[in-house]
């Protein structure tokens, strides 16, 4: 599968996939399904991998990936599961190759594989003849992973379910940001297992009742403002994950010292993220907590919030490779 990919020639797309930061993160109960319900706004940022897709009609299904990270050259990496997965559902055959300059962190709660998955379904949305149809798209999304579906749309929306309901928002003005990368890894399994323990059970009514309204009215747009103005964000994994690795908290304290506006664990983490009035002052901040050594070895991102209209665009242009 892995390898230099063929030069016959065949209809390529080349665009990115954008990750997310989490604008708040509610859980809920954990649903009959094993997933649990949750309540997220999602947003795509400029930190993006980069990809090349191409398609070519054939009797069987095959999949080829190249990979600027060796080590992600599988069968199970998303971006070739999400090409299989599609072809399957519509019941045709194909050569599909993709070529991934992988540069957003892995393992760190910002949807990198999601968003390649999500990247590699658009891309042959335009590439497969007769074009699939959207609902056939979504499908396979969601079977591919909860965050799958958002990165359909991207831009700014409501996730609700297990993250898989998608309910897009207006777009705000371009805001500008530090993401926080930190050499240590958080698994979103044994985040949701001591986020349970920690709850000692089911949520009571009560309890539920004071997450969604916390939630609603967080992200409420006041009068004259953007949805952000009078955000009170949250993140319920913050409490457990700061807990089990407690090098992360500071690196929260340190964004919000620099000037940050509002600062967040992002999903599971283990990366944290800063939001700042203007790119100077993001640039400062980045150049500031670049220079500070602490517990944990840590990278920062300058990035800025990306609006759907972008995201379609960056696989717009269709083009013969060979």
């Amino acid at each position: 599968m892995s390898g230099a990919l063929a030069t016959t020639p065949m209809n390529t797309l080349s665009g990115k996939a954008f990750a997310k930061v989490n604008l708040g993160l509610r859980i809920l109960d954990r649903r009959a399904d094993g997933f649990h319900e949750l309540r997220t706004v999602f947003q795509t940022i400029s930190l993006a991998d980069r990809l090349t897709v191409g398609y070519e009609p054939a009797d069987a299904v095959e999949v080829e990936l190249r990979c600027s990270r060796p080590e992600l050259e599988t069968d199970e990496n998303l971006a070739a599961r999400a090409a299989r997965e599609l072809l399957s559902r519509l019941g045709v055959g194909g050569t599909v190759r993709i070529d991934l300059d992988k540069r957003i962190p892995y393992g760190a709660g910002l949807g990198g594989g999601s968003s390649d998955a999500g990247a590699v379904l658009l891309a042959l949305e335009q590439l497969i003849e007769p074009t699939p149809p959207g609902a056939t798209l979504h499908e396979a999304a969601c079977v591919l992973g909860s965050d799958v579906p958002f990165f359909l749309f991207g831009g700014r929306a409501v996730g609700v379910g297990r993250g898989e309901e998608v309910y897009p928002l207006p777009d705000p003005a371009r805001t500008w940001m530090v993401v926080l990368e930190p050499a240590v890894a958080v698994s979103t399994a044994e985040a949701y297992r001591k986020l349970a323990a920690a709850r000692g059970g089911a949520l009571t009514h009560d309890r539920k009742r004071l997450i969604l309204s916390s939630f609603c009215v967080g992200f409420r747009a006041p009068a004259g403002g953007g949805p952000d103005a009078d955000a009170d964000w949250a993140n319920d994994f913050e409490e457990t994950v700061f807990d089990s690795l407690p090098a992360l908290q500071p690196l929260k304290q340190r964004l919000r010292e620099a000037g940050a506006a509002r600062a967040l664990l992002s999903g599971s983490g283990s990366a944290l993220f800063g939001m700042f009035g203007s790119r100077e002052g993001a640039m400062r901040a980045k150049r500031s907590l670049e220079s500070e050594a602490g517990e944990v070895k840590v990278v920062a991102h300058l990035a800025r919030t990306v609006g759907r209209r972008e995201c379609r665009r960056s696989w717009s242009r269709k083009k013969e490779n060979s």
